[in-house]
């Protein structure tokens, strides 16, 4: 059994939507970010860097594992899936995987804060990192235009990039110039792991289609976000 200590984000995601994909059984346990949760003493001491998501795998002696792509490599290696066991395939995989880790990732949250959550819009900023986002779903593009998955079979890598790419527009960045990138986004929500994994520990969607209005929904959203990204958080 695995312990999954997680919130709404796509960093979270990556996690649950990988464990639903491998069939693990796991427990969820909701970190709430707004109440500084990930900062207690009981949080630090599985993560001390203090960011979502943890597994806590029980099956191996509670073997803590943190950072999203660390925990996605250990829980393929567990089960033999979703990451080739030859080196070039796993390289592939990793390559992309550290694409989004290291790249995708850290542009659209930046551009999650500086678009979305400071009360200041300084537009140099917003413009550097919703180009920077625009340019890397370009590469994106590229390579789904050649390749149904960014790897050769479905893996890692896609749920990856996958649970930020699909987000895209709360970064401010259209999808529409990118057609394959917006292919495999269809695609790959179709698959019912994928589609229950972005539902753990709760519908965000659901929960933000409930507020009056989608874009009050969005303001209420993003205030409550400002005081993470004021601790230096990461909510994107």
């Amino acid at each position: 059994m695995i312990d999954l200590y997680t919130s709404a984000t796509p960093n979270g995601w990556k996690a649950s939507v990988a464990l639903e994909e491998l069939g693990l059984p796991y427990t969820v346990h909701a970190i709430d970010l707004m109440q500084g949760e990930q900062k207690t003493p009981e949080f630090l001491a599985m993560n001390p860097n203090g960011r979502i998501p943890v597994i806590l795998d029980r099956d191996a002696d509670d073997f803590t594992v943190f950072e999203s792509g660390a925990i996605m490599i250990y829980l393929a290696e567990k089960t033999g899936r979703l990451l080739p066991a030859d080196p070039k395939g796993r390289s592939r995989v990793i390559q992309w995987l550290m694409f989004q880790m290291g790249g995708l990732g850290p542009m659209m949250g930046q551009a999650n804060v500086f678009y979305r959550y400071m009360p200041e819009k300084i537009d140099i900023a917003i413009k550097r990192y919703q180009g920077e986002t625009a340019r890397l779903l370009g590469v994106l593009d590229g390579q789904l235009e050649k390749h149904e998955y960014l790897a050769g079979e479905y893996s890692i890598a896609d749920i990856a990039n996958w649970c930020w790419a699909r987000t895209a527009a709360w970064s401010g960045v259209e999808l529409a110039p990118f057609t394959h990138v917006q292919r495999w986004i269809d695609q790959i929500a179709q698959r019912p792991a994928a589609a229950a994994g972005i539902r753990v520990p709760y519908d965000l969607a659901e929960m933000l289609a409930k507020t009056k209005g989608a874009e009050s929904a969005a303001e209420t959203f993003a205030k409550n976000a400002r005081s993470i990204v004021n601790t230096g958080e990461d909510r994107s």
